[in-house]
């Protein structure tokens, strides 16, 4: 029996990164990118080394560039700690596991580092490949809870869950994480969006800004803790946006979307340097009079184009720059329960 599954990258439209402080967001997967894991039976549990896993180098320049691009860290304490939850969450549960052993691989496209969930996308098609092989099923918020523990409890990361809901869900989701939701039934409020209501968006991103989102979340968290009044401010802020992007969208009154994507970013800003060449990418978009921002914790971006002739001028100013600028297909909304 082998088993493959897959979960694509995320992109935070609006209300970002208001999840993590029981907000409100918007985000979807796209499929231009994709984490795939593969399991099969074998008499060992045996986790095989991806390419960002690898520790045999050519030369100290060679271990630094990899070191700058995936980190010190690859996939394979994802998917160690993926299996653990996995196995804690059975047996709190009440399910008893079989005793075969399996081998899991994993291979990804998602660019690395650059706020597009890639690290929770590895998670969940772990997590989805390990159900369908033990005959297990986990209703999706549940399921989104666990990927999440995975990265906050296991691995001690910052982490919202917004990029777990939309990945487990797929496709486009309203998300509001009200506190009070969340500590009656253990998660927030999910609502499937239909992504035709979408208006043309491009995705761009480049490497060199990679950075790890606990790096970039930590203090406003602290700040979020100590109830500092600009970050409360800023929280209900982006919930007000969020809710205004999905009255746009769901009366098809596209006009004010530009302007809502834009201020989601400038009151990110206001708050904490996010980077000169973060910044710099969301200007050069904006240059060209593309909305533009983050698509989650920076590194790559989100906005919505006028015409072909706009997209196509966005690419000739950002390709200098080393900026890839992809046109988002978004993912079908994933319609099995707990898979």
């Amino acid at each position: 029996m082998i088993v493959r599954k897959c979960a694509y990258p995320r992109v935070g439209l609006i209300g970002n990164p208001s999840d993590g402080y029981h907000g409100k967001t918007i985000a979807f997967t796209f499929t231009n990118f994709k984490a795939e894991v593969t399991l099969y039976e074998s008499p060992e549990l045996e986790i095989i080394p991806s390419t960002r896993d690898h520790s045999r180098f050519r030369s100290i320049p060679q271990l630094t560039d990899d070191v700058r691009m995936y980190g010190y860290y690859g996939g394979i304490r994802l998917l160690k700690a993926a299996i653990k939850r996995f196995a804690d969450y059975c047996a709190a549960s009440g399910t008893t596991l079989d005793r075969r052993n399996f081998t899991l691989r994993y291979e990804s496209s998602i660019p690395h580092m650059v706020g597009l969930a890639g690290s929770s996308a590895i998670i969940t098609a772990a997590m989805r490949a390990m159900m369908e092989f033990f005959g297990v099923r986990i209703p999706k918020p549940v399921l989104a809870n666990l990927v999440l523990e995975v990265e906050n409890v296991e691995l001690s990361l910052a982490a919202g869950l917004q990029d777990r809901v939309a990945q487990v869900y797929q496709g486009m989701v309203y998300m509001d994480f009200d506190a009070a939701t969340m500590e009656r039934q253990g998660y927030g409020r999910y609502e499937a969006m239909d992504p035709a209501l979408l208006p043309p968006l491009y995705v761009a991103f480049r490497s060199a800004l990679a950075q790890s989102s606990e790096v970039v979340h930590n203090d406003l968290r602290e700040r979020y803790r100590r109830g500092d009044p600009e970050v409360i401010a800023a929280v209900r802020f982006w919930m007000d946006l969020t809710d205004k992007v999905r009255d746009c969208l769901l009366s098809r009154d596209l006009r004010r979307l530009p302007e809502l994507l834009n201020a989601n970013f400038d009151r990110r800003v206001a708050l904490y340097d996010v980077g000169a060449g973060n910044r710099h990418l969301v200007e050069v978009a904006r240059s060209v009079g593309a909305s533009a921002k983050f698509t989650g914790s920076g590194g790559a971006i989100v906005g919505t184009y006028r015409d072909e002739a706009m997209f196509e001028e966005l690419c000739r100013r950002l390709a200098p720059l080393d900026v890839k600028v992809i046109k988002p297909a978004v993912a079908p909304a994933s319609n099995e329960e707990g898979q």
